[in-house]
């Protein structure tokens, strides 16, 4: 971090602001002293200095950091990609491409453990399905709550395949003890509280992007619950809002380069999400593949025009079964 001291800014207050720095942030203040101004450079971990405090003291003409404010998600700090070992012998982030795969909503038994049944044999490697949905209109479906995730769980039983599900609240995170992955929704990016309390967790996370988020405030979230202690994160690009109004949101190809050269967390992306559309779910999943992506979550259902929530984004089980292929494919021969 460096600091510009106002010229005005006498000894006394420099070595009082020196020593301030020295004392409550334990870092190192080297001082130069030009012409017209002070610089002080502050070397140590700076991450928990709030730059809008420093810039609001009287001495201060500008401050700025030199180095990103996320440090444990810094690839810098950590050479090597972060692999996440969920269990039963699935990694993520090894270079290896995992598909999870099903409904937007738990609805009924019947549908998620047919919908499993069938994305497993078409290649998925995890179940996706929600449980507690947040929806834009507080009339449309909300999910079946603590039902759904007991329907993911028989769903799991007859499978074998781990399930991913989203979390709405801190309070419920006790009703995730037998989840293997547990999402953090767009909406919920930079809900700060909860990413505290699943820091304190040792569960993996799938940290999707916010709506307008950039890409720092997305690995800023990161930081959050790794700075608890929770190192088993993973990102995952679902679309930004932009102009366009023709999709749902604007997938964000260029994202998944720049997190893995800015960080060693896994990514995946949701093209389902993303696009809004099942027709440009096989091309957007072919293109995130292409750019280096360590898997997919696309939607899935057995009955799309009934669906309770996002139907127009669907696949269904035979669609599903045609990307799976291809997109696999394209791994194979990408390597």
């Amino acid at each position: 971090m460096i600091i510009v001291l106002k010229p005005t800014c006498t000894k006394e207050q420099q070595h009082s602001f020196a020593n301030m720095l020295k004392e409550n942030y334990n870092v190192k203040v080297n001082v130069w002293e030009g012409v017209h101004s002070t610089v002080l450079g502050l070397l140590g971990d700076t991450t928990s200095i709030d730059i809008e405090y420093i810039d609001a003291q009287s001495v201060v003409e500008s401050v700025k950091r030199v180095q990103e404010p996320y440090k444990k998600a810094n690839r810098k700090f950590h050479p090597e990609n972060t692999v996440i070992d969920i269990g039963n012998g699935l990694k993520i982030g090894d270079g290896s491409l995992h598909i999870m795969a099903g409904p937007c909503s738990v609805e009924s038994e019947s549908q998620i453990v047919e919908i499993a049944k069938s994305v497993k044999n078409s290649g998925a490697t995890f179940l996706r399905g929600g449980a507690f949905k947040p929806r834009t209109s507080p009339y449309a479906f909300q999910g079946l709550k603590a039902e759904g995730l007991d329907l993911l769980k028989i769903a799991r039983k007859e499978t074998g395949l781990p399930i991913v599900t989203e979390i709405m609240r801190a309070s419920h995170i006790d009703m995730f003890e037998n989840v293997d992955i547990i999402q953090v929704g767009a909406r919920n990016m930079q809900n700060f509280e909860l990413l505290k309390e699943l820091g304190k967790t040792n569960k993996p996370i799938l940290l999707k992007r916010g709506l307008s988020a950039t890409i720092e405030e997305w690995l800023m979230s990161a930081e959050y619950i790794m700075a608890g202690g929770n190192s088993n994160v993973i990102l995952c690009e679902r679309g930004i809002r932009t102009y366009e109004n023709f999709t749902r949101n604007t997938l964000d190809i260029s994202a998944i380069p720049i997190v893995k050269k800015l960080s060693h967390l896994p990514v995946v992306v949701d093209p389902s999400h993303a696009s809004g559309k099942s027709w440009l779910v096989e091309p957007l999943a072919m293109a995130a593949v292409a750019a280096g992506a360590d898997g997919l979550i696309i939607e899935v259902h057995n009955d799309p025009p009934h669906a309770l929530s996002d139907g127009a984004q669907s696949l269904t089980p035979e669609q599903f079964d045609v990307v799976a292929k291809k997109v696999f494919d394209l791994k194979n021969a990408l390597k």
